[in-house]
C-alpha cells in the first residue's frame, strides 16, 4: 500500500551530512520538506539542490524545513556539494541524508522490498522512482507527494505555492482554486453556511450553489 495523503510520515534515525537525526524529532513542531535523489552527481539533481539551498529563507519564512535525501553515503554527499556550489552558485546549508542501505527509500516505498541493501552497483535508472516531494505537518502527517521522472527538474516555486495554501487552509475553512497564489480570491468551503460566511468572511460571490469566493483571509 503506498502511502497516501494524511499518513504518518514513516520516521526513522539516519545518518546526513550534518550527523545522525531522528527524522520527527527533527521536525519538531513546524513543518518540512523531504526531497529524494536516485544518484550523487547527476545533472538534474544537482540543479535542484542548488535551487533549493536559494529559495531556503522562503521555506523558513513558513517554519519549513528542508531536508533532501540521495541513495548514496554521506562522504559523497560532502563531495557533491562542491560541484553544486560550482554549478548554481549556492551552498546547501540543510542536510542530506546517505541512504546507502536503501531503507528510508523503501520504508517511503520510493524503492520495491527486493532492491537489495546497497546502493553500490546501482545506477540512477536502477532508483528513478526516488524523486519524490513530500511536505510534512506539525502534526507529522504527509500533506503532499510529487513524484518526478528523472528528466524533469522539479518546480520549487509550485512546493511554496501548496506551502502557502496548506497553511492557509488549516488555519481557515476555505480552499484554493486552480492555479492560485498567496493573496488572491480563495473558496469557502461548503461546511460554512451563507451566514456564517457572512461572518467569517463578509462579502463573497456565489458564482455557483457550491462555489463561492471571497477575499483571503488575512488573520
Amino acid at each position: 500500500m503506498s502511502l497516501r495523503i494524511n499518513d504518518i510520515a514513516p520516521d526513522f534515525t539516519a545518518e546526513t551530512t550534518q550527523g545522525t537525526i531522528s527524522f520527527h524529532e527533527w521536525i519538531g513542531d513546524g513543518w518540512a520538506v523531504l526531497f529524494s535523489h536516485p544518484k550523487n552527481f547527476t545533472p538534474v539533481c544537482t540543479t535542484e539542490l542548488g535551487t533549493m539551498a536559494g529559495l531556503e529563507g522562503e521555506f523558513k519564512k513558513r517554519n519549513v524545513k528542508i531536508i533532501g535525501i540521495s541513495v548514496d553515503p554521506v562522504s559523497s554527499h560532502d563531495k557533491w556539494q562542491d560541484d553544486i556550489k560550482t554549478a548554481t552558485g549556492q551552498v546547501v546549508k540543510y542536510p542530506l541524508i546517505g541512504d546507502k542501505e536503501l531503507k528510508v527509500a523503501k520504508l517511503y516505498e520510493m524503492l520495491p522490498a527486493g532492491a537489495g541493501e546497497t546502493s553500490e552497483g546501482r545506477t540512477p535508472a536502477d532508483n528513478a522512482t526516488v524523486r519524490s516531494v513530500y511536505v510534512i505537518g506539525p502534526d507529522k502527517k504527509i500533506k503532499l507527494v510529487l513524484t518526478y521522472p528523472m528528466t524533469t527538474g522539479r518546480n520549487f516555486d509550485e512546493i511554496l505555492r501548496v506551502i502557502d495554501s496548506i497553511q492557509l487552509t488549516a488555519k481557515h475553512q476555505v480552499a484554493t482554486p486552480a492555479n492560485w497564489k498567496q493573496g488572491e480570491d480563495v473558496i469557502i468551503t461548503v461546511a460554512v453556511s451563507n451566514e456564517d460566511a457572512i461572518k467569517r468572511f463578509g462579502a463573497f460571490d456565489t458564482i455557483l450553489p457550491y462555489l463561492r469566493k471571497t477575499k483571503q483571509p488575512t488573520a
